[in-house]
Parts: structure tokens; sequence; C-alpha cells
């Protein structure tokens, strides 16, 4: 209610952009006064319970709900985040090179859609700053996923170099990495999902990862985020592509292109639409992955999830984990905790005695 009452009113006054670097500004600062972190898990922690503990990747999450890639580009407000609820995070998307991305503004509220546009073109620090952040990390209650990508002056001919920087600079502070090939507000870059390209840049990612792997001694997972706005052929070709490489997984979706349906004025914006709207089509998108490779490509469900019911119809479909993002910012950190207690209580009266037994099971 706190966040509902009083800081969204006064959030949502504010430019877009300018609330988000506050909300993550603060995050950052404001888990260093002693008792701040400790509040926010009496407040928006969700307890861990054997059932819906999930272990992937060589990982353990303590919650399925994950907080997706956009909201802390540059791992600022891990430890903030870590407290919310979340079960996992991404941070990123970072690229080698910092960079400013795109003209203000680039960032839109739909609130009559339940909606955000951004064309926010990975803005970010550079790979080496948040090395540096998630090397000073003190704890790390939650795995923390690495999102990656590549600079928008990097031609794609040579993209997999920037990813096998971000991944050279990276290896020994991410729990796993995902290889971002799917926003729309980097010129080209979803070229690199399909055919040979997407062929070639996984064969040097996974060629990378080895590399780090043996000079690090341990070896961690990489996965890759995929686009909505694909049809099934070019779907089928894409996981069937990404099933070969030996990636760990893939995340089921970005944001999506398309303005069916919309009603606010900002609808016309140019940029990704994340939110409500895309709640149906990336279900879609699991059921169809998760079908083709019969569950054995791991996803994590992306988009539109605003209710426990969102979210279990996203694993029943196939997801083994999901993520939030837009929710998170039209209902604030109570919304994680709401989540995964609503998705137990689904799970429990299916009959199911851990979340695992759920995944996929509209399949079965």
């Amino acid at each position: 209610m706190l966040y509902r009452n009083v800081f969204k009113p006064m959030l949502f006054r504010m430019d877009p952009e300018k609330a988000h670097h506050m909300v993550i500004g603060g995050l950052g600062a404001g888990v260093r006064i002693p008792g701040t972190l400790a509040a926010m898990k009496s407040m928006y922690g969700v307890k861990s319970t054997p059932d819906m503990t999930t272990e992937l990747f060589g990982l353990s999450f303590p919650s399925p709900v994950g907080l997706a890639a956009g909201l802390d580009k540059n791992a600022q407000a891990v430890p903030g985040l870590s407290a919310s609820g979340f079960g996992f995070m991404e941070v990123g998307t970072v690229t080698p090179k910092a960079q400013s991305g795109n003209e203000l503004p680039r960032l839109f509220r739909l609130p009559s859609d339940g909606a955000l546009v951004n064309r926010m073109g990975f803005n970010n620090e550079g790979a080496a700053a948040m090395a540096g952040r998630l090397r000073s990390l003190s704890s790390r209650p939650i795995p923390i996923a690495v999102n990656i990508g590549k600079n928008k002056v990097t031609a794609n001919a040579d993209a997999a170099s920037d990813y096998e920087t971000c991944i050279r600079t990276l290896y020994r502070y991410a729990d796993f990495f995902v290889v971002n090939i799917s926003s729309p507000n980097t010129p080209d870059l979803r070229n690199l999902q399909h055919g040979d390209e997407l062929k070639d840049l996984l064969r040097l990612v996974m060629g990378e990862m080895k590399r780090q792997a043996k000079q690090n001694g341990i070896s961690k997972s990489v996965l890759v985020k995929i686009a909505p706005d694909v049809n099934d052929n070019e779907l089928e070709h894409m996981v069937d592509t990404i099933a070969a490489s030996g990636v760990a997984g893939l995340i089921a979706t970005n944001t999506t292109l398309s303005r069916d349906g919309l009603t606010h004025q900002h609808a016309s914006e140019a940029g990704g639409l994340s939110g409500r709207p895309l709640t149906k089509r990336s279900t879609e998108i699991i059921s169809q992955v998760y079908r083709q490779t019969e569950g054995k490509l791991p996803i994590i469900g992306c988009g539109g999830i605003f209710s426990g019911q969102d979210a279990y119809e996203k694993i029943r479909a196939g997801s083994s984990l999901v993520e939030i993002y837009t929710s998170f910012i039209y209902e604030g950190p109570e919304v994680t905790r709401k989540i995964h207690m609503d998705i137990r209580e689904r799970m429990l009266r299916d009959g199911f005695t851990h979340i695992s037994q759920a995944v996929g099971a509209d399949h079965h």
C-alpha cells in the first residue's frame, strides 16, 4: 500500500526516465543505511520453501519469480532488488563500451494499457563498470544473470566479438549470462536471431564460455533471449539453432513492436512494448518452444506478468522460471510476493507438491 498510495503517485507525476533513475539510485544508496535491507526483506521478502525452490543451470532459485533485464542496467541496486522478494534477477543489458543510448525522450508509460514503450538503446556504463560493482558485492542471496549486448556502432558481422568481450570481462561475477539479440532498439540487432548469423554467433559465444570455464575452473550457463515478433517457421528454425548450439536455455520473450489493441496516446511511440499487451503472445511462444523441444530446453517466461495467474499460465505452458518488469513499475515491490504466493496456491490446488511438476503441465 505504501508504494501504491505514496510513492507511485509521486513517481508517475515525474518524467518516466527521471523516476527510473531516482528509484534505482535511491535503492543503491539507501541500502547503505543500517537496517534498510532488513526492513525491505521484512516488508517485501519471500519466505523460501522447498516446494518453490528450483534447481536449474547449476544454481538454486529460492522463488520462480525473477526480475527481467532493463531495470538495473548497471548493477547499481542489486542488494536492494535482491531484498524485494525476487528469486533471481538480471542486470543489464550491458555492452563492452559505455554508450548513451538513443535520444530523449525514450521511455513512455501507457497506464490505460498496463504497458510501457521504451527505445532506450542499451544505455549503460559498460562492462568494466558493471564488473566493478558486482565484484564489490558483500553477499549474493539470489542468482544474478548478466544480460549482454553489442554496442550500437558494432556491425552485425563483428557482433560476436562484443558478446565475447562482455563474457570475458564479467565471467567471474555473473551467475549466468543472457545473450540479448532481440531488443528492437538497436538497429539490425534482431537480424542476429536468424539463420547462419545466429548459428555463427552462438558458436563463438559458446566457445568463449568454454574458454572461460577452463580458465576459471567453473562452468556457467548462457541463455538466449528471443523476440515475440516472429512467425511459426522463424520460431521453429530459431529454436532448432539455439537448441543445437549447446546453450542452456532461452528467455521468451523480449518486448514487441506490435501495437494491437492499444488505446493510450503513446501507443504510436517507436520502441519495444512491454506489459499486459504481451501476456498472451509470450505464453504462446513459451508453449510452442516447449512443444518443439519436448521440454528439454529450459525456458524463462517473460512478458505481461501482473498476477499469479499470468505467471502460472506461463509455467504450465513450459516455463521453469518467470520474470517481471512492467508490473513491478505499476504495482511496486509488493507484487513480487503476491505473485509468488498465488503461484504456490495454484500449484497446491492442482495437486502438485513441487513447482517443477507444474512446468509444462498443459502438455501432459
